[in-house]
């Protein structure tokens, strides 16, 4: 990870990940770190199966950790971007219309990103033609069926 990149998220994000962050630290690394401790204690590590997981676990909740601290230090909160402009920025919330169909979706920082819920990355390749675009505006995405166009309807 690129320690001197800035992270885009809202706040609701920040406060998605702080609460990860304070959970793995404070809930799930003592209670992992319990169960190592106790599994060495039980003799042979070679074929000791609960000394193995919870060592991975570990392992896993500790660059878990690494990874969160590195963000939330590189962390930028988007702005509340109430339609500045009337152009798409991040946070922006965007409805489009192509071929019949109304969609809309959230311009977000990468690490946010969720497709299933909407929500795009400003480096993805729609976000990327969406980001300062205005209504009434057509944009145009490379996907594996082809060309997509999309109108620009409303930006929130």
């Amino acid at each position: 990870m690129d320690n001197d990149k800035k992270i885009y998220l809202t706040k609701e994000g920040l406060a998605e990940l702080k609460k990860e962050y304070d959970e793995l630290i404070g809930t799930k690394r003592p209670d992992v770190l319990a169960r190592v401790t106790q599994a060495r204690n039980m003799g042979d590590l070679a074929e000791n199966a609960e000394y193995v997981a919870s060592r991975e676990e570990l392992t896993f909740i500790d660059g878990r950790i690494d990874e969160l601290e590195v963000i939330l230090k590189q962390a930028v909160v988007i702005r509340d971007v109430k339609a500045v402009n009337h152009m798409v920025k991040l946070g922006s919330t965007v409805t489009l219309h192509t071929e019949n169909k109304k969609e809309i979706f959230t311009v977000v920082g990468e690490w946010e990103a969720d497709p299933t819920n909407r929500k795009i990355s400003h480096e993805s390749p729609l976000g990327k033609v969406l980001l300062g675009k205005k209504v009434g505006e057509k944009v145009q995405v490379d996907a594996p069926a082809g060309k997509i166009t999309y109108s620009i309807i409303a930006i929130k």
